[in-house]
């Protein structure tokens, strides 16, 4: 897969935004379990915090696999205030196609 470098490269890059405390409350590295393969997976994505709820908007959604991973719910890491959390999250796409994954972080 050519697609696949480039990709890891832009991560990489938009990891950097999560240790900066400017963009600190926007960004974040969710990491999860693949449900067929089992694997381990990273990766940085916007989101919004309300209370113990995060909202994550998934861009151009059908270009992308990762929050398939949520839909009927599973758990997920993701760092918030320099701590990592744990949730349950769950992806549902809109009758407009676009995909929303809600997080409910664990106590």
């Amino acid at each position: 897969m050519l697609l696949r470098p480039a990709v890891d490269r832009f991560n990489a890059c938009f990891a950097s935004f999560e240790s900066s405390p400017r963009w600190r409350r926007h960004f974040t590295i969710i990491t999860y379990t693949g449900r067929r393969s089992g694997r381990t997976f990273s990766t940085p994505v916007s989101y919004q915090r309300a209370g113990s709820t995060v909202t994550i908007s998934v861009l151009m959604p059908d270009a992308k696999n990762w929050w398939r991973n949520f839909l009927g719910g599973g758990p997920i890491t993701l760092g918030l205030d320099g701590v990592q959390r744990t949730g349950h999250a769950t992806s549902r796409r809109d009758d407009r196609g676009r995909v929303t994954v809600t997080v409910e972080l664990d106590d």
